[in-house]
């Protein structure tokens, strides 16, 4: 039965699940290699040659995946943070996956794409990451071709392994009919909806403390002034290279630091530009744990105060803060524009990593 089908559908197959995946589209594309995989060792057992043919459909995983990748990558090279926001919608944990996503390419650059596929979520943002980030089109083929080549060989031979138990499981699927069908269908189902379920449930405990633009902005009018943090990742600043005026740099990796750095009744506002700014609400949450009384959200984070129409401060004016994004900032493909006009900017920004300097 497996060797029939690699026979007549494999390429194809293997083909169109590859890239579909790597276009973000919800294939199992892992699970297919694997059968695939078991299905040209069920043709070997029968007399056929064995390497051609995993050798012909390791070459059109390759395929696939990097044409469907460079889809994505001409997008982030075009559209920069845009592309960012929007092939993260297509994660159901797509209110870390970007952050995260990140931090690994800041600290592994281009190479981060040689694993990239075998880690969730991380493959669908660092190759838009990787255009937006000025990677040249060679090295991203290169890069990314060996990577997609490594996961494909894997899930081939994985199949190749277990060959013969995969054929008793596809017979006896076969056997059951449209009720193995109907199985994988709900069992699939329960999981997106119990993901979805999750999601509403956080926002729904999370949204209740957060403040809005017009809030923000009269409070940073008056005395006491707050504290705002602004919790991006370096690499989304490079992307980004704004502020609201009077942010302060901060890391939750670092939470003690800033324990120590600020007063428990000081009133502290946190913003991000992910979406439904989950990760600043879950660093308010920790905050509050910590023992501080008044921290909350920015509601809609960064591009809620850019639509206001409220002004922002570029990095460049505060002298060594893009220095300190070393060759990230260097990689950028974009100049860094003058902020749009708004309400008047009220404060300097302070770059730091946890305090805050008078």
């Amino acid at each position: 039965m497996l060797h029939e089908l690699a026979d007549r559908y494999g390429p194809a197959i293997v083909f169109f699940n590859v890239m579909g995946s790597a276009l973000g589209l919800p294939v199992p594309a892992m699970p297919t290699l694997i059968v695939v995989g078991a299905s040209v060792a069920m043709m070997g057992f029968h007399g056929q040659p064995l390497m051609p043919h995993l050798a012909l459909m390791l070459g059109i995983a390759v395929l696939g995946g990097v044409l469907g990748d460079l889809v994505w990558f001409q997008g982030g090279r075009r559209y920069g943070d845009r592309t960012l926001k929007t092939i993260c919608k297509l994660s159901l944990s797509r209110d870390t996956c970007v952050k995260k996503t990140e931090r690994f390419f800041g600290r592994w650059g281009v190479r981060v794409l040689l694993v990239a596929k075998f880690i969730p979520g991380l493959s669908l943002v660092s190759v838009p990451l990787a255009g937006a980030m000025g990677v040249r089109t060679r090295s991203f083929i290169a890069h990314d071709g060996v990577g997609v080549g490594l996961w494909a060989a894997v899930g081939l031979a994985v199949g190749v392994i277990f060959a013969a138990e995969l054929d008793l499981v596809f017979a006896m699927i076969a056997q059951l009919g449209r009720q193995a069908l109907l199985v994988v269908a709900v069992a699939l189902a329960c999981y997106v909806a119990y993901r979805y379920w999750r999601r509403k449930m956080l926002m729904k405990t999370l949204e209740t403390a957060r403040i809005t633009v017009d809030e923000l902005y009269a409070l940073m009018e008056n005395e006491p002034l707050p504290a705002i943090f602004d919790i991006r990742s370096a690499e989304k600043r490079v992307l980004d290279p704004f502020v609201i005026p009077g942010s302060v740099f901060a890391d939750e990796r670092e939470l003690q630091r800033i324990v120590e750095s600020y007063q428990p009744d000081q009133k502290i506002v946190i913003y991000c530009s992910c979406p439904n700014e989950v990760s600043a609400a879950w660093m308010a949450k920790a905050l509050r744990n910590a023992g501080f009384k008044d921290v909350v959200p920015l509601t809609g984070g960064l591009d809620a105060w850019r639509l206001a129409g409220l002004d922002l401060k570029p990095l460049t004016d505060f002298g060594g803060a893009r220095e300190d994004l070393g060759e990230m900032a260097a990689m950028c493909p974009w100049p860094v524009k003058a902020p749009a006009a708004g309400k008047g900017a009220l404060h300097d920004a302070v770059y730091l990593h946890g305090d805050r300097h008078a």
